[in-house]
């Protein structure tokens, strides 16, 4: 799925402005006002984009961060029992962190009564040494 940036809609907006004032009414020019408005609210768009993306690199640093420091330590967490189906409380320590390639998202793999699991952060519902 591909997204629009502002820096397109942006590109797209002076190609029909330049359409525009190549073709306006000389009795009737385009405002110059709303011209300079639009072009601002580009600019204030372009800046919400990049504090975005720079907010989810962040995001991602402090999560693979936060897991790498559950190496070791006790967690707790819910799982599907093989036989009944039903979600049952499971305690283990977290052996290894590891980064999902498709998603860039950290897991931990949890060693419980010999069964691995591969869990994302948000599966932990508590943490002890």
């Amino acid at each position: 799925m591909s997204s629009i940036s502002a820096s397109s809609i942006q590109m797209d907006y002076m190609k029909v402005l330049i359409t525009q004032l190549q073709n306006q009414n000389p009795l009737e020019p385009l405002d110059n006002n709303e011209m300079a408005s639009q072009l601002a609210q580009f600019s204030q768009l372009q800046q919400l984009e990049s504090m975005n993306s720079n907010f989810a690199q962040i995001l991602a640093i402090t999560n693979r961060s936060y897991a790498n420091s559950l190496i070791g330590k006790e967690v707790t967490f819910f799982a599907q029992d093989t036989e009944t189906g039903e979600l049952v409380q499971k305690k283990g320590t977290v052996n290894e962190v590891f980064n999902d390639l498709k998603t860039g998202e950290s897991l931990l793999k949890i060693t419980v009564d010999g069964q691995e699991y591969t869990l994302n952060l948000d599966a932990v519902i508590l943490v002890s040494n």
